[in-house]
């Protein structure tokens, strides 16, 4: 059973978190870059001292650029939403409404509600893990002029924002991953948290056949995980690996643009997905590259979508079909890295 907003929230409210719904960005008549400006500026104006020094950074230096998705029980770096008061809580879910559509939040809440499922039904990780233990850091001032970013980050989910000058300017890196994908037991069994990204890929390679597969295998077996960690998705887009969606049928060619989508525009809001649907078209698709990783025989899979400028990785870890790590990466704009 998916959690929506509202259970989330209802279900929080033993930890301080009220049962108000985050807005959608789209709910103000301001641009996208104004709403997140001003919803940032709105949870910081309610910080205390030690708060601040939490949740606030300098934009200048190598912490803007150090993401991670795979924190296991750790808590992130900045303020987390355990360390919030209830109505700092649901302000921090309304900037985190600004920058996803309701099927990003949606995947966004039920990782966070994972977190509880691994603790209480898989005894994984630290007795106090819990889905409060994502953070909200903050770098530079967020000002109408001027360039600052913010990311909302725990265990298999990484969402980082630029903006500049008021202009929403780079929405990557973004991780939505998951574990367990489908909950297989306890209140929440059946829940699936990603639910096309593996089911299309496998759909994709499994319509290939005769030297199309071929070409797209290019590891006999899974490499068990994704390779663009921190720093690494440029070395990994310039691999170049796997056949050109130009040399699929026209079904298989949609199927391969269907799955890009899922990544890149899906999760995004209306105005932002809008854009993002811009650099896709820029992107010549028909060179774009799918790579297959094989299947190994505990089920886990890996695959990998690379454009001029666009890098998507999805595998399952080896011998834990049920555990996902999916990233996306805008190789030229990460972090807004084509204008700082």
């Amino acid at each position: 059973m998916a959690m929506d907003r509202r259970t989330f929230l209802t279900a929080s409210a033993a930890a301080g978190l009220s049962t108000a719904l985050p807005r959608a960005a789209t709910a103000d008549s301001s641009s996208p870059g104004a709403v997140m400006r001003q919803r940032a500026n709105t949870l910081i104006a309610t910080l205390d001292e030690a708060q601040r020094d939490a949740a606030l950074f300098a934009f200048a230096g190598d912490r803007r650029t150090a993401w991670n998705f795979m924190l296991g029980s750790r808590r992130a770096p900045g303020l987390a939403l355990e360390q919030m008061t209830a109505a700092q809580k649901d302000l921090a879910l309304d900037l985190l409404a600004s920058g996803t559509s309701e099927t990003g939040l949606q995947k966004a809440i039920n990782i966070m509600l994972q977190q509880d499922i691994l603790r209480d039904e898989w005894g994984k990780g630290s007795p106090d893990r819990n889905r409060e233990r994502f953070s909200l850091q903050i770098y530079g001032t967020p000002a109408g002029t001027g360039t600052w970013s913010w990311r909302w980050e725990g265990h298999h989910l990484s969402l980082t924002f630029t903006l500049h000058d008021d202009e929403i300017v780079s929405t990557t890196p973004s991780s939505f991953s998951s574990e367990p994908n489908t909950v297989p037991s306890g209140p929440h069994r059946g829940l699936v948290v990603l639910k096309e990204e593996e089911v299309r890929g496998r759909r994709l390679f499994g319509d290939l056949d005769g030297s199309l597969r071929q070409r797209a295998l290019v590891w006999p077996r899974s490499p068990g995980n994704i390779r663009s960690n921190r720093g690494a998705e440029r070395r990994v887009a310039e691999e170049a690996a796997g056949v050109p969606l130009g040399a699929l049928t026209r079904s298989q060619f949609d199927m391969a643009v269907r799955l890009v989508e899922i990544y890149t525009t899906e999760v995004l809001p209306a105005p932002l997905a809008a854009k993002q649907q811009t650099l896709l078209d820029a992107e010549n698709m028909a060179a774009m590259l799918f790579a297959w990783g094989g299947e190994d025989l505990d089920g886990s899979i890996y695959y990998r979508l690379t454009g001029e400028h666009l890098l998507i990785e999805f595998a399952s870890l080896h011998n834990q079909p049920l555990h996902l790590h999916a990233v996306f990466h805008d190789t030229r704009r990460n972090f807004g890295a084509h204008i700082v």
